[in-house]
């Protein structure tokens, strides 16, 4: 008899709903998910394939859930936005794949003076109570520490990181492989590559260590951090300190990114 492949076990999986858990019957449930105790999952909700939900969550709302998450003890998902302006519009709220949403997360879908929707990217992972309001988008590969809280219409790029109790305010946006250090308060844009910590937060350097991770090459850490000694430690302008960035760009990527970020801020960025 022929062994089932990987592939076919997947597809084969069997969901199973844990006999005190509420599904309404209209929820998508791929194969392969698994719905703990005392869950309740509204009618607009899908699921994807072998997500897995623990106990007492709630999900409802207009709510897209990726393949191969996880979500753990009380998390609420796709619960109405925390928004005056809110009257009942349908938004939504799209998770990737192979998410991690901890315990007592609270995720909020979109509103329509934002465009309707919050977008969370894949690989992500939200520790307990951490807080998505209405309207972000959140990239991929960012890690959102404990009780750290994003008010509405932010954006976050892949990779970035915020540590535990961080406050992000309205309309801020958070960098590619940026690092916000624990309790910060965070009220201008976080520049991609940046650490940043303090209340309000400042740019304290490179996040050398995350873009070692990250597989960035030596050299352009080296081109990185020239730029950064320009940009928050000098006593140019930003203006001219941007000036003189840009005449080293060459073919950098990043450094391009960089600049192009700090150049499309409306609340301007954090600085030394």
């Amino acid at each position: 008899m022929q062994k089932p492949t990987k592939k076919s076990a997947k597809r084969t999986a069997k969901t199973i709903v844990h006999p005190t858990a509420i599904v309404h019957p209209k929820a998508r449930l791929g194969a392969g998910v698994v719905v703990g105790p005392y869950t309740v999952i509204d009618a607009q909700v899908s699921v994807g394939p072998r997500t897995r939900i623990g106990a007492h969550c709630v999900i409802e709302g207009r709510t897209m859930i990726g393949e191969e998450c996880e979500i753990f003890t009380g998390a609420v998902i796709g619960s109405p936005p925390q928004d005056l302006k809110y009257r009942g519009e349908a938004s939504e709220l799209i998770i990737g794949d192979r998410n991690k949403i901890r315990e007592y997360v609270t995720l909020n879908p979109g509103t329509e003076g934002g465009g309707g929707k919050t977008i969370i990217g894949s690989d992500c992972l939200l520790m307990a109570y951490a807080h998505v309001a209405h309207d972000c988008i959140v990239g991929s590969r960012v890690i959102i520490a404990n009780s750290a809280a994003l008010a509405g219409h932010i954006t976050v790029e892949d990779r970035a990181t915020i540590g535990g109790l961080v406050g992000v305010h309205q309309f801020v946006r958070v960098g590619t492989l940026a690092f916000i250090g624990g309790c910060s308060r965070v009220v201008q844009d976080v520049p991609p590559y940046a650490t940043c910590v303090g209340y309000p937060a400042k740019v304290f350097g490179l996040n050398s260590e995350g873009l070692r991770r990250a597989g960035v090459s030596e050299e352009t850490r080296r081109r990185l951090h020239r730029a950064f000694r320009v940009l928050f430690h000098s006593r140019l302008s930003m203006s001219h300190a941007l000036q003189q960035v840009t005449a080293d760009m060459d073919s950098c990527p990043e450094l391009r990114h960089l600049t192009g970020f700090i150049q499309a801020s409306k609340r301007g960025v954090c600085r030394a």
